[in-house]
């Protein structure tokens, strides 16, 4: 697809154009415009969900062949590392470590999604344990939904979109998929790359732009199944549209880590300097509130800031940069003036707190108000806050304070106080050792309370694509 004349839709196989309004795609460190684009009309969301619903219907691939067409599409992103890398930097300003790295990561999620479609299996039915029951057998099978539609995030442009379309794929279905209008440039190169794998075109539909675009594929009636990358109040929302029908909702976090006087304080510092403030703190599962047991609190701080003033801010382009610009100039501007309001409530600026344009440097505050904004928002930013504690499970308490329930972190090294932390603090992944940021892409990840329903993870979205279904047999 030739991009000087703007991006397109992707509908039953042709790239086409948008009928919509224009936008524009512009490079995150250097500000130029990337390219433009029109967003997709109601019709065309109407035509992608149908051209999904044709291609499910008449291309019923078995496991091999998923399996043999998904690894393929993996050995085609490693074959265009360079270039990927270049278009996530550019679209999304995260650094080259952080962009490298996901695309790595993007081929190992059509990997496992590969492999896993050669595993997809029900089970047996110890049916003949009723009674009267001894001529039957019984097992489940697991069948394809039909058309998974897939609305991802601006922060992984590339690994997000894949995680919505390439289980869809392996379970047997078809899919659209809407990227984020700030980043759509690597969904686009992932979705010709799918074409040159030779999955089936009508199984593979793209449409581009905002809320309306997104709420007119999820209220689409030919869609079977929504997963939705995104913020809490657009989650509820698609919650409350699609009723009976399932979806999967990753939503936002406030996430904490909680480091214990008996911790490896070097190898947690360094980890949480990481978790806060790679990526720019733009992940749901950021480090952004920092439970420190008292003891150890004046030397842990230290190591921590000592850490952060290692990370280098700049250009994201250059091999060594680790902290790049936000997502856009407006939202390094909510950031700062949340810190800011901290300040003045009392918090203290232990590093960073300053911002250029849509960079922001890595913050850490001290003494932060508890009804802070800081503490009570996500703020999606390189602002990390120290709260000090003296017992443990007063730290879980405050962890679980919240109405979100993503990810967390402890460290310790008492077994003991690891297993009952990871069994109170209610989130729905535990780092034991580790910050709160630090997904493995074949993990199943996924939140509790507001933080979303459902389950991401190859192996583990493609049970919630396909439909369980009971089979029996009279002998």
């Amino acid at each position: 697809m030739d991009r000087a004349d703007g991006l397109k839709q992707l509908i039953d196989g042709v790239w086409t154009d948008g009928e919509g309004p224009r936008f524009s795609v512009v490079d995150k460190f250097l500000g130029g415009e990337l390219c433009t684009a029109r967003e997709a009309s109601v019709a065309q969301v109407q035509a992608a969900v149908a051209s999904a619903r044709r291609s499910f219907e008449a291309n019923r691939l078995d496991p091999y062949e998923r399996y043999r067409l998904l690894s393929r599409v993996a050995d085609l992103i490693l074959a265009n590392r360079e270039e990927l890398t270049a278009t996530v930097i550019a679209e999304s300003g995260v650094p080259w470590k952080d962009s490298d790295n996901e695309v790595a990561r993007t081929a190992e999620t059509f990997r496992v999604s590969a492999e896993e479609a050669k595993r997809l299996v029900g089970e047996m039915v110890p049916i003949q344990g009723a009674a009267g029951q001894a001529h039957r057998m019984a097992m489940t099978i697991r069948v394809p939904r039909g058309v998974v539609a897939g609305i991802s995030a601006f922060n992984s442009p590339l690994n997000m979109v894949a995680h919505k379309a390439a289980p869809a794929l392996a379970a047997g279905n078809a899919v659209v998929v809407k990227p984020p209008p700030a980043t759509p440039l690597s969904g686009a190169r992932l979705f010709e790359l799918m074409l040159e794998a030779g999955l089936p075109p009508g199984h593979l539909n793209l449409v581009h732009g905002g809320a309306d675009v997104g709420q007119a594929l999820v209220e689409d009636p030919g869609v079977d199944f929504v997963t939705f990358t995104g913020s809490t109040p657009v989650g509820k929302a698609i919650r409350q549209s699609r009723g009976m029908r399932p979806v999967a909702l990753e939503l936002g976090s406030i996430a904490a880590t909680i480091v214990c006087a008996d911790a490896d304080l070097e190898r947690a510092a360094m980890r949480c300097a990481q978790s806060g403030f790679r990526r720019q703190g733009q992940a749901c599962t950021s480090t952004q509130r920092l439970f420190v047991q008292r003891e150890v609190l004046e030397p842990f701080t230290a190591m921590l800031v000592a850490e952060t003033a290692k990370l280098k801010v700049g250009d994201p382009r250059l091999h060594d940069t680790d902290v790049g610009p936000l997502i856009s100039e407006r939202d390094a501007a909510r950031a700062e003036a949340w810190v800011s309001e901290a300040v003045a409530q009392g918090a203290r600026v232990l590093a960073g707190g300053r911002r250029e344009g849509a960079f922001l440097q890595p913050t850490i505050l001290a003494d932060s108000p508890r009804g802070s904004r800081v503490l009570c928002e996500e703020i999606f930013a390189p602002v990390l806050s120290i709260l000090p504690f003296d017992d443990l499970d007063e730290a879980i308490d405050e962890v679980n304070r919240t109405e979100f329930g993503l990810a967390a972190g402890l460290f310790t090294q008492n077994i003991e106080r690891a297993l009952k932390g990871a069994a109170r603090i209610h989130v729905g992944v535990v780092h034991l050792n580790d910050a709160s940021s630090s997904r493995v892409d074949l993990i199943p990840f996924g939140g509790v309370k507001d933080s979303g329903v459902g389950v991401e993870g190859p192996k583990y979205a493609m049970r919630e694509m396909t439909e369980e279904r009971l089979v029996t047999i009279t002998l």
